[in-house]
């Protein structure tokens, strides 16, 4: 038997009870119930089951750690991008790091009222991390205001707390975190945006992961990338079908990648003599086999709309982008002026190729 007393209060344990100075450097998770409150339960290490870590990961992380150790304050770190593209992984390398240099980590999976104060009680470095932080931490709320839930953790960002910690973020959607937390280098130092593969990152990996005699699919994947983002989930699957010999076109078909919205496209009619006429986030359907119509910027006093089927453009992986060259193009010029109306046809600028690239997402840091 045990006999624990604090302030007034004696509990009794059994014998097995041990008793730390600090926490030991293993990962841990929040859990809170009506009766016991706040406490923290071990959890199983975060396993990394990739056999190589692609991107500039490593890179990342060493900056992260080292920024940790200089600091005398707290740290915090988002990392934000869509579904899929290494944001669960960097974080799983991260925390694993942080415990081999000493530090626990502790996982927040859920919001409740006070959970802010528990790990202010804390009083030594360590590793925090909000997963889905923008669901976990919105959603929560029962009021109309969907900051409440992370209003609440301000206090603990602003290093008001005793014990120097790191505070990881991770989220989809990064316009849904509270507007306190986006431009506050002094809460979230570091921002990491993660992106979809290219083409030569989606190369690299599939070589890795399936036999040479199937290298031959490689291509068709990465001419299918330049239509639709095809994160590391969809690489893993459709790896794994083409190592059992799977053609990629029979693999598409029948795996959970669906076609579920229109894509934006930026789209350049290219002429012989070097001009060109374009339109920029166009949204439509890549591969639909109906004709598409639209107007393109006016050229030279001609005013341009071109047609074509977008199922007809040919993924070109040297220029990085979908190609419909002129045969296939409908291209109509009218004339904006009564001198371009009296020109010869012949004064026409002469189509030669339609090229088809995806609308980069906003690029939200600033390029120096």
């Amino acid at each position: 038997m045990k006999v624990v007393n604090t302030d007034k209060l004696y509990k009794i344990y059994s014998d097995d009870l041990k008793v730390y100075d600090r926490l030991p450097s293993e990962v841990y998770i929040v859990r809170f119930n009506q009766f016991q409150g706040f406490y923290l339960e071990k959890y199983s290490n975060l396993e990394i089951n990739e056999d190589k870590i692609y991107g500039v990961h490593l890179t990342k992380i060493n900056k992260v750690m080292n920024t940790f150790k200089q600091f005398n304050r707290n740290l915090g770190i988002i990392l934000s991008g869509d579904k899929g593209i290494g944001k669960s992984l960097f974080a799983r390398i991260l925390c694993n790091s942080s415990i081999d240099a000493g530090y626990p980590v502790i996982i927040v999976d859920a919001f409740v009222h006070g959970i802010h104060s528990f790990i202010e009680e804390i009083e030594q470095e360590v590793v925090v991390l909000f997963d889905e932080f923008d669901k976990t931490f919105a959603s929560s709320s029962k009021d109309n205001d969907n900051n409440n839930a992370q209003t609440s953790l301000l206090s603990l960002l602003d290093g008001v707390s005793s014990g120097k910690k790191l505070y990881i973020i991770t989220c989809n959607k990064f316009t849904s975190l509270n507007e306190y937390l986006i431009n506050r280098p002094g809460r979230f130092h570091y921002h990491f945006r993660f992106g979809y593969p290219t083409s030569v990152e989606i190369k690299t990996y599939l070589q890795d992961k399936i036999s040479e005699e199937y290298w031959g699919e490689i291509s068709k994947v990465i001419a299918f990338s330049g239509k639709i983002n095809l994160n590391y989930d969809c690489l893993r699957a459709i790896a794994y079908e083409l190592q059992n010999g799977e053609k990629f076109e029979e693999a598409i078909n029948d795996l959970n990648i669906l076609n579920l919205s229109d894509q934006s496209y930026d789209i350049i009619l290219h002429f012989t003599d070097g001009t060109t006429a374009y339109r920029n986030g166009h949204r439509f359907d890549l591969f639909n086999n109906q004709s598409e119509s639209l107007w393109l910027n006016d050229v030279d006093g001609y005013s341009i709309s071109v047609e074509f089927i977008p199922s007809q453009a040919k993924y070109d992986i040297i220029k990085g982008c979908s190609i419909v060259y002129s045969p296939q193009l409908k291209v109509n010029m009218d004339a904006d002026d009564d001198d371009n109306k009296n020109s010869e046809q012949t004064q026409k600028p002469i189509p030669e190729y339609l090229t088809i690239t995806r609308t980069e997402k906003n690029k939200y840091q600033y390029v120096v």
